[in-house]
């Protein structure tokens, strides 16, 4: 049985292994056997592997120096599903990115610059270039801080995120329709990319109310199929192709704000419902938020001036995401505060 060297950590709201790409086979089909065994898919306990049996804790991060001007390293993201024998490229994750920069530090890809280390991040998945911004007191990353993010309990070293030039990642448009809105078996949605394809709708649209729980969620069969079906006809028209078997588009299901934030989610990732919700999928939303006649604006509260932000209210608390407006009213960027802590190092066994 063979081992290879991984950092465990989590990221954000998720949890997965950290690798150097060097470490992993190079043929892509070697390396998606090998992770499989590491995270025991498929299996819905993933008993014999390192998964936790969600796909928020079945993720991999793929971690090498960059050779692109001006960024540091490149990170391939990989969800390996819990149930089923696929490891898909096929979407960013911004939860597990949080702990791209500190892992790049802990390996020397990445040399610590004072009390904070700026780390530049190409996201391999869809060639998008993101900023973390590490705690490096004494030259070594520190996951001991007073940040806290809804979803993870207690407090830990802020890590905040800049996106920059996400729109249209993986579907080549915010808009990849070019509409606002697009009827899909009679619901009005908006299919959007800006970091994460989504498919927007109201939950009223589909029978639910928006403020459901993840289990309530998970347990509505009729709402889930309804979903699904929306979501099978959404990927050719977003230009993802037959997305039977992929983990894209995420489907946001949107209400008014029940606390005071800019509008409340309930999201599948695609076919469970997420506790939270994924990082660049909140900031999907938040920026469907802002285009006129979309089912998202029809129900936010959006603040005024050219930068914003938007509490995207989730199962478990929300997420802020800081909008930067151009003169068109584009969004030009947007950053958003993360956390992550190693949780193990050492060798897994495939």
């Amino acid at each position: 049985m063979s081992s290879i060297p991984c950092m465990w950590m989590r990221g954000g709201t998720s949890k997965g292994g950290f690798f150097l790409a060097d470490d992993l086979p190079a043929d892509a089909a070697a390396r998606d056997a090998l992770l499989l065994r590491v995270m025991g898919s498929p299996d819905p306990r993933q008993i014999d592997g390192m998964g936790g049996a969600d796909p928020l804790t079945s993720k991999i991060a793929v971690v090498s120096a960059s050779a692109r001007e001006g960024v540091d390293v490149d990170y391939l993201f990989l969800q390996v599903f819990v149930d089923q024998a696929i490891v898909t490229d096929a979407q960013n994750c911004g939860n597990m990115l949080a702990g791209v920069g500190p892992f790049a530090i802990e390996r020397g890809l990445v040399a610590a610059t004072g009390d904070e280390t700026s780390v530049a991040i190409f996201m391999v998945n869809t060639g998008q270039i993101a900023v973390a911004t590490i705690q490096t007191p004494g030259g070594i990353p520190t996951y001991d801080g007073d940040a806290r993010i809804d979803g993870v309990p207690g407090s830990a070293a802020p890590i905040p995120l800049e996106f920059r030039d996400t729109a249209g990642s993986s579907c080549g448009a915010l808009l990849p329709t070019g509409n606002a809105v697009d009827m899909i078996d009679g619901v009005a949605c908006t299919l959007i990319d800006n970091g994460m394809p989504c498919v927007v709708f109201k939950a009223v649209g589909v029978g639910a109310t928006g403020y459901e729980d993840r289990d309530a969620l998970d347990a509505a069969t009729e709402l889930k199929a309804k979903i699904e079906a929306i979501r099978l006809k959404a990927g050719p028209m977003m230009n993802l192709g037959d997305v039977t078997d992929k983990s894209v588009p995420k489907m946001m299901l949107v209400a008014p704000p029940a606390h005071g934030g800019a509008v409340t989610v309930r999201s599948f990732i695609p076919h469970r419902a997420h506790a939270t919700i994924g990082v660049l999928g909140a900031v999907s939303v938040a920026t469907a938020c802002l285009v006129a006649g979309s089912p998202a604006a029809d129900v936010a509260s959006i603040p005024e001036g050219s930068r914003k932000t938007l509490s995207v209210e989730h199962p478990t608390g929300e997420m802020s995401c800081v909008l930067a407006l151009d003169e068109n009213g584009a969004v030009t960027s947007a950053a958003l505060l993360r956390t992550a802590r190693k949780l193990m190092d050492g060798k897994v066994f495939g």
